[in-house]
């Protein structure tokens, strides 16, 4: 014989063990200055701009680090 479970398992932990099975991946967009791509309504990280104007100046920061 089989081995069966000596108790019912609950709906609170039978849900709890299935809430990571509908996790979405993070929708990515490109970038329209340089093609990257990036979380939407975020600055591109590896340029500055956002929404076709310059928001950080990475070229000052890559030159001090």
């Amino acid at each position: 014989m089989t081995p069966l479970p000596k108790r019912k398992t609950s709906s609170a932990r039978r849900d709890r063990r299935r809430a990571n099975d509908f996790l979405t991946t993070n929708n990515l967009t490109q970038c329209s200055n340089c093609g990257e791509m990036r979380l939407p309504h975020r600055v591109c990280p590896s340029c500055g701009y956002y929404k076709g104007q310059e928001v950080v100046n990475k070229a000052k920061e890559s030159k001090s680090e």
